[in-house]
């Protein structure tokens, strides 16, 4: 129910509209409703409407108390530098709140203080980025609501973006609908000039939740090799499995195809 909330977009849904957006009976839905307005899940508004309650954060809040430990992800993250022939590596998560936007969460980067790209480690775990600016931003924002996505291009791009990023909304839109066609995104000088990108989502239970993203100077990785495509979606698909409770990495987990 909370998933055809997210579908639809907008405030306030009635029954109706939520049974055929969840592919559940009228009947259903009605006592899941009826049920979660108890719980604070759901309010109810005038004229039949219901809209998600503070107790859905709450619910999401909980399912992260149960999220992967830093140090199973980071071995992941490590993981993926090795197979991407000492790549920067980064993982973001979906920061909702005053905006939707990502945020570094964990980064692999090995000597490199970063200032090639402009920023310090601190800086890129505590600035905001833009969903809409870099193949780490694209890969979340594709699997969003069309709501969400429609605020998202609504904002300027940020005047730090490298000369890569998408300035036109239709390329931007369009960008979106290769990356759910083919489960990744690419990025050519979209956060800094000189370097490449190439990320994909990280999912749990059909919800986008972040990205993870390699980075690599243009002069190095002009083009993004199959390989390095490869090694960035099993990492994804390794953070969701652990994201679902799955065993913890024993040996870095390097993911490199085999």
């Amino acid at each position: 129910m909370q998933r055809a909330f997210t579908r639809l977009g907008g405030r306030a849904h009635g029954p109706g509209a939520l049974a055929r957006a969840a592919g559940l009976d009228d009947s259903s839905v009605y006592r899941i409703l009826q049920s979660g307005v108890h719980e604070g899940i759901f309010v109810r508004e005038g004229r039949g409407l219901y809209r998600l309650g503070s107790g859905a954060p709450q619910l999401g809040l909980k399912a992260l108390a149960h999220s992967p430990a830093p140090e199973a992800a980071h071995a992941l993250l490590e993981g993926l530098r090795r197979a991407t022939g000492g790549a920067l590596t980064f993982l973001y998560l979906l920061a909702p709140f005053g905006g939707a936007h990502r945020q570094c969460v964990d980064m692999a980067v090995g000597d490199s203080d970063l200032t090639e790209l402009g920023m310090t480690p601190r800086a890129v775990q505590t600035v905001e980025h833009s969903l809409r600016v870099g193949a780490a931003g694209r890969a979340i924002l594709a699997y969003l609501p069309e709501a969400i996505q429609s605020e998202v291009l609504e904002r300027p791009v940020p005047a730090e973006a490298g000369p890569g990023a998408y300035r036109d909304d239709v390329r931007l839109v369009a960008s979106l609908h290769r990356i759910r066609a083919r489960g990744y995104a690419l990025g050519h000088e979209e956060c800094a000039a000189g370097w490449n990108e190439c990320a994909a989502p990280v999912t749990w239970d059909g919800l986008v939740m972040g990205s993870v993203l390699v980075m690599k100077p243009k002069r190095v990785m002009p083009r993004c090799p199959v390989t390095v495509i490869d090694a960035v979606e099993q990492t994804a698909a390794g953070l969701a499995d652990l994201g679902r409770g799955g065993p913890v990495p024993s040996n870095g987990n390097d993911p490199t195809p085999k």
